[in-house]
């Protein structure tokens, strides 16, 4: 008999060596080893290009066993439905609506599809394990269950920390046994004996929890938006918990795009659930949720930097893998769009750098199937020996969290995740603000991810060109209120927040609220600044002072909490998902009180309250007792004298500043688009060099503003870099002459508008003012500068237009060029003496040129006419070759070569 057994292995290892695959994967197909892939969808577009993308991973995975799509379609979208072809399918009836309770939950059909499987699949009968994955996923490598560590009785699955239910009275009230629910999903793989004991409990219990409306908000659900939406994972632990099912949880085998993987662990599966980021490169799979790019012949997502570019981007080894797999996974869902668009039948798509490099060995190597690390194996190793040696009543994933600690060497304490968001409308305004502001946020190594909450009316949004400056949150606009028809922009950024909070899952522990207009200096971490449950930290705004007198206790039930902060804000999610509501309430109500919107109670200088959203910042956490740690370190002004020794992490350039005879100041740049116009800039500030150093806190001030306008520039040139703008030093002269036009029709329309709002102060920009200009003075400085732009603004007009004659003739004569130079702002009336000036001489050397020519056409017609004449005559005086005829021949030629050289000269001139 060992003998037999002995032969048996022999042949298996020499079959697999000359087929050139792993043992493994021969004996997967046979009992008891037969794996089978399952996932859910319905028929939608959106489950369609991401059946595509999850069928390519598995091929290219070298996955073993077959898969199965669990296809759920109600009646009339099964007859329309163009995808049967995908995917291996099993049809399985549609429960989004469910046929009892009439209640509309999709997400049902992933327990009942498995269920149905089960009960009516032939494979059913032909199968020992089980993988389940979700259609938003890549897998990267072969996910073989007793290999991760599964084992009958005891499934492997991710860890989904979110799932609180688990431990609160919503697992009491859901399962007999609390005490062996598991915070798990995403990855499943369990044996079949297991699934077929689980699957129908899955069911109910999904069923049950829908339906236990009074239990779904956040604090028992851990569900940020509070409708019972993932009722469908804690069906699936409190069905596991029933039968008995006791996880073996692994945090490393799965990851989010945009997460970075620990040191030395090689995850084999992506879910791209979240938005997720590479420079100024976004994916969110909810922007494609109607997209029917898998019809789309030659349609691809939008590329992603190349791995160059990454290598560039980011030295730090293990945050250039997490941005590595970024561009894996949506460079693996375009790879399976190309080959099914093939299999379509499309169009050869046409040549481009992008398609090559998906064709290319580099990619190819890149995305190579991946196998788990030695790292990795040693980790589930202690793991599930420390599962069985630990005491059961202790919860799993606390064992799953020491373990990490102790195989990768993490600090005791590991720092939580953090978030970054900051709030922008639809305008070219806000615009270049994101792009200084995100630049400088990926420079500053600031952990985590960054968000744009941006707000939108339906019409700006048609119009509106600036997608993927930043990854983006969109919400609707509140700018004119819904109810009351009161015009306030600010209000968007709670709002905004508020609707964040409600529509994005997000595993972050604390959220860091910027504005646009800041340049990140350096991180800002809760850690550093002693944040933490019920303890937001921020920085001074002295100026509130209506938190001292009537407005703080008409607003807040507790007047003595209310702190004067804002502008950087570090806040618990927690706290956050209270908080969000108050606060924009609390600005609601601020901005109705008109009667106590006067200086002396508010401290707006100009009473419009405009700075409603701020007290509505500070009564909103007042009224939920939150105390801020407040810092003066965090943030300063550009123009303000720095404390000595201080490392500012924030640059907020809301007021004007000076250094020198130069000076920057956002509200003159508010109609100005700076970002679509190729190697726009600001004036260049002065070089740091040329600074007086006589007094050190001056020195120190202006080293400080310099640095804040040429990171602005700094973002703003790598914007257009990234925007394969032409190289600005071989744009020639005609075309610096239409671009002059393009700065005139600039420099006007800066003028215009700077007018009309010097004329109605009550726009944005009092806000900003109103940040540090808390007394008359300020206000009449405020006035005096727009008395002065006024002035310098219908200089500028008058020059502009005479400028514009001049060279809308040398537009006409040279023809338009697209690409725009950089430009200044503040163009001196001197330029365009000399610009006309050189149209002029361009015109004179154009005509005497055009003269040149028509001469040399003459000449070489007579000259042509003259050779002919002499070779007929030669033809016939044949015989007769004389001195005379020959030195006619000679002198012949001789004219010919003169009239050439001639041209040549003309040409030389020419191009002189």
């Amino acid at each position: 008999m060992m003998e037999k057994k002995a032969i048996l292995v022999f042949l298996v290892l020499t079959l697999s060596l000359i087929s050139g695959q792993e043992p493994e994967k021969i004996d997967t197909q046979k009992a008891p080893w037969r794996i089978h892939t399952l996932f859910s969808v319905e028929c939608q577009n959106y489950f369609d290009w991401q059946t595509v993308g999850l069928m390519h991973s598995y091929r290219k995975a070298q996955q073993p066993g077959p898969i199965t799509r669990l296809l759920s379609c109600t009646e009339d979208e099964r007859k329309g439905y163009r995808g049967m072809e995908l995917a291996p399918t099993f049809e399985v009836p549609s429960m989004s609506r469910h046929p009892k309770t009439g209640d509309w939950y999709p997400a049902i059909n992933k327990p009942a599809g498995v269920v149905h499987w089960l009960k009516y699949s032939k494979e059913a009968e032909n199968v020992d394990w089980v993988v389940i994955l979700d259609a938003d996923m890549i897998i990267r490598g072969p996910i073989v269950p007793w290999e991760i560590g599964a084992e009958k009785g005891k499934p492997v699955s991710a860890y989904y920390g979110y799932l609180i239910g688990c431990d609160n009275i919503l697992a009491k009230l859901h399962t007999k046994h609390p005490e062996f629910c598991d915070k798990v999903g995403g990855l499943l793989a369990m044996h079949i004996d297991d699934l077929r004991a689980l699957a129908p409990l899955w069911l109910s219990k999904t069923e049950e929890v829908r339906e236990d409306r009074a239990h779904w908000p956040t604090n028992y659900t851990g569900d940020i938006y509070g409708t019972g939406w993932i009722s469908e994972m804690y069906g699936y632990s409190f069905g596991a918990a029933e039968a008995r099912l006791r996880h073996k949880i692994n945090d490393n085998l799965m990851i989010y795009p945009g997460y970075t993987p620990r040191e030395g662990v090689e995850p084999i599966l992506m879910h791209y659930g979240l938005p997720f980021n590479v420079g100024n490169w976004s994916f969110s799979k909810l922007d494609h949720h109607e997209d029917d790019i898998v019809y789309d012949c030659s349609r691809l997502f939008p590329e992603p930097p190349y791995p160059r570019e990454i290598t560039q981007m980011e030295s730090d080894h293990n945050k250039r893998r997490a941005l590595f797999l970024n561009i894996e996974c949506i460079n693996t869902m375009n790879e399976g769009l190309l080959l099914q668009h093939a299999a379509f039948k499309c169009p050869k798509p046409k040549w481009s750098k992008y398609l090559s490099f998906l064709k290319s060995k580099t990619f190819a190597e890149l995305s190579r199937p991946k196998h788990l690390t030695p790292q990795s194996r040693q980790m589930m190793e202690i793991e599930i020996h420390e599962e069985v040696n630990k005491e059961p009543e202790k919860p799993p994933p606390k064992i799953e969290v020491k373990i990490h600690k102790e195989v990768v060497n993490e600090p005791e304490k590991p720092h939580p995740k953090i978030h970054t968001i900051f709030s922008t409308e639809c305008s070219s305004y806000f615009d270049w603000q994101t792009v200084g502001l995100v630049h400088s946020f990926y420079k500053s190594g600031q952990p985590g991810n960054i968000t744009r909450l941006l707000s939108c009316t339906d019409e700006d949004l048609k119009q509106y060109k600036g997608h993927d400056l930043a990854p983006t949150h969109y919400v609707p606009s509140m700018s004119r209120h819904p109810l009351t028809g009161d015009w306030y922009p600010a209000i968007n950024k709670p709002a905004a927040v508020l609707h964040w909070m409600n529509h994005v899952k997000t595993d972050a522990e604390y959220i860091v609220i910027l504005d646009a207009d800041m340049i990140m200096r350096g991180p800002i971490t809760p850690w550093e600044f002693n944040a933490g449950r019920s303890r937001p930290a921020s920085t001074p705004y002295d100026y509130l002072i209506g938190c001292d007198n009537i407005l703080a206790k008409l607003h807040t039930r507790h007047p003595e909490a209310c702190d004067k902060v804002g502008g950087v804000i570090i806040m618990h999610v927690d706290d956050l998902r209270k908080f969000a509501l108050q606060w924009l309430h609390k600005t609601m109500e601020v901005r109705l009180d008109r009667s106590h919107w006067s200086k002396n109670i508010t401290g707006d200088i100009y009473e419009s309250g405009w700075i409603s959203e701020m007290y509505g910042y500070s009564f909103g956490a007042a009224e939920l007792n939150l105390r801020h740690v407040i810092s003066d370190e965090i943030l300063i002004y550009p123009g303000y004298v720095p404390k000595p020794g201080v490392n500012y992490r924030v640059f907020h350039y809301g007021l004007e500043y000076r250094v020198g005879k130069w000076s920057f100041d956002k509200a003159n740049w508010r109609h100005t688009d700076l970002v679509n116009k190729c190697w726009a800039k600001f004036p260049d500030p002065p070089d740091p060099s040329s600074l007086d150093q006589t007094d050190n806190n001056s020195l120190q001030r202006d080293l400080l503003s310099v640095e804040c306008a040429t990171t602005l520039n700094e973002a703003l040139r790598l914007h257009h870099e990234r925007r394969k703008c032409p190289d600005p030093n071989t744009i020639s002269t005609p075309k610096h002459d239409r671009v002059n036009q393009d700065r005139v029709d600039e420099t006007r329309t800066n003028a215009e508008t700077r007018r009309a709002s010097a004329e109605t102060r009550t726009n944005a920009e009092t806000r900003t003012s109103a940040e540090s200009r808390t007394n008359a003075d300020t206000k009449t400085d405020a006035e005096t500068r727009t008395n002065s732009e006024t002035r310098a603004d219908d200089e500028i007009r008058t020059n502009a237009e005479a400028r514009m004659a001049v060279e809308t003739t040398t537009s006409t004569k040279f023809g338009g060029v697209d690409e725009v130079q950089a430009f200044r702002h503040d163009e001196m009336p001197k330029n365009s003496s000399q610009e006309s000036s050189q149209v002029e001489t361009s015109n004179g050397t154009f005509t005497s040129m055009r003269f040149w020519i028509m001469v040399l056409w003459g000449v070489s017609i007579f000259g042509f006419l003259g050779v002919m004449s002499v070779m007929l005559k030669g033809r016939k005086g044949l015989k007769k070759r004389g001195k005379g005829y020959k030195s006619k021949r000679r002198t012949t030629y001789s004219g010919f070569w003169d009239t050439n050289g001639q041209d040549r000269h003309l040409r030389n001139a020419e191009t002189a």
